[in-house]
């Protein structure tokens, strides 16, 4: 074919994602540039995302018949077949090692192997972004930008969340959605994980937004937004250029803000670095998250803070065996081995019930997936099924009480017939500059200081 005067082939690109970076790759690097031809996705981390077809509706001029999804585990055979001459990595949370294993998968079938950085992959917003990112999946971004969230409103300023895509459905029905109510969120079919990351914000009165095309979502949500949140997912960067980039580390896992991509890279791009749950780390792993963050990225500011834990009823779990449900993505990939519900079990005097000899059908290979759990439940429910089994999963348990810790209000999707008390956790800073002060020096640089007088 004819490009820039020259005759090339266009160049076989298989993306490796799970659902989500790599569709944003696609759209904004490969969707229209005719000297690539991507001929496959492959997917990974979430249950029954592969199989399917990434659509013509979302594929554009060039892919009218669409691209098929295949799963991670026939990349080799795909490559074998010379369906790439490059494969692309587009997802998150996986540590070096393992990107580099994948590569040297790459390599050694003789395809090359990419990581595509901001620069091709951020779109320019027209209004002021703040974005939140972390290091690893479950480190407390979404405690941040709700209160980030609260304070702007506070401030009156006009804000829309835009939240990292998690597309798990029907493809041509999540393009763009918005979120407003709780209705929303049953129109849209939401999965668990969904609910985890959107009701909390539709709580405190802010818009969401997610989908799978993000420049339309940024059109959209640009007209009815003076800022706009970056709610990013796992511990991926921005999709879009921020002007304010706050990075959450985790001190429960030191070590890991260096280890795992693209998490070094949240921390090597943050302004502030928040360094969060200091109240329940030990100190030994403080020191070493500190050094890391002064050692890879010197310029950015430090905020010490707190994750205090509310129990809306802890004398419910004083000497009562409980089951502790915790939000589904901060246990399994995200290698925590507890989580708030737990935390909050053996500060009021519960006794924690392991749930893997009670788990049903796909929450049994959950825990075959992920052997590192051992005492939670992690919060699952992809499928109308995968929500039954869990349902299944808690009934089985032979506990006096269900500690819920996961942000999705599970009562509202089953019925639980044992007692339950929902753990909920915020963001406290202790130390370094206040979000309120960082934030109003914010609105006074884009001139939007004025906003509170309206």
């Amino acid at each position: 074919m004819k490009f820039g005067g020259a005759n090339l082939d266009r160049k076989k690109v298989i993306i490796m994602g799970a659902a989500g970076r790599d569709f944003h790759n696609f759209n904004v690097y490969y969707r229209t540039r005719p000297e690539y031809e991507v001929t496959a996705f492959t997917a990974t981390q979430i249950p029954n995302i592969e199989g399917r077809l990434y659509p013509p509706l979302l594929s554009g001029t060039h892919y009218p018949k669409g691209i098929p999804i295949h799963p991670e585990a026939e990349l080799p055979e795909l490559l074998k077949k010379g369906l790439a001459e490059e494969v692309v990595f587009s997802y998150s949370d996986v540590s070096h090692l393992d990107v580099m294993h994948k590569a040297s998968l790459a390599l050694a079938l003789g395809v090359d192997f990419r990581l595509l950085g901001p620069d091709h992959t951020m779109l320019k917003a027209k209004i002021p972004v703040v974005s939140v990112g972390a290091v690893r999946t479950g480190a407390g971004k979404s405690q941040t930008t709700r209160k980030i969230a609260t304070i702007l409103r506070k401030l009156g300023v006009k804000i829309v969340v835009i939240r990292h895509p998690m597309p798990y459905g029907d493809l041509t029905e999540q393009v763009c959605q918005r979120f407003e109510t709780e209705e929303d969120l049953n129109r849209h079919h939401c999965t668990i994980e969904e609910r985890e990351e959107y009701a909390p914000h539709l709580e405190l009165g802010a818009i969401v937004y997610a989908g799978i095309d993000y420049g339309e979502i940024l059109k959209r949500a640009e007209e009815e937004a003076e800022v706009l949140i970056w709610d990013g997912g796992n511990n991926d960067f921005p999709f879009y250029k921020s002007n304010l980039h706050f990075v959450v580390t985790d001190p429960h896992r030191p070590g890991h803000e260096i280890a795992y991509h693209p998490g070094e890279t949240n921390l090597r791009m943050a302004d502030y670095v928040i360094l969060n749950k200091m109240d329940s780390a030990p100190p030994e792993n403080v020191r070493i998250v500190k050094e890391h963050i002064k050692q890879f990225n010197p310029r950015a500011v430090l905020i010490e803070a707190d994750s205090p834990i509310s129990v809306d009823k802890p004398e419910a779990l004083r000497g009562k065996k409980v089951l502790a449900i915790e939000d589904g993505p901060t246990v399994t990939h995200g290698d925590m081995g507890f989580g708030a519900a737990y935390l909050a079990v053996e500060k009021f005097g519960g006794t924690i019930v392991d749930p893997r000899p009670y788990a049903v059908g796909s929450i049994q290979e959950v825990f075959k997936k992920y052997p590192h759990l051992k005492s939670v439940l992690p919060a699952m429910g992809y499928s109308e099924k995968q929500i039954d089994e869990l349902r299944q999963t808690i009934e089985r348990s032979p506990c006096d009480l269900v500690a819920i810790g996961t942000p999705a209000d599970l009562g509202k999707l089953m019925k639980i017939s044992k007692p339950t008390v929902r753990v909920t956790y915020e963001l406290l800073e202790k130390s370094g500059p206040m979000l309120e002060e960082i934030l109003k020096n914010f609105l006074k640089q884009h001139r939007l200081v004025g906003v509170a007088e309206r």
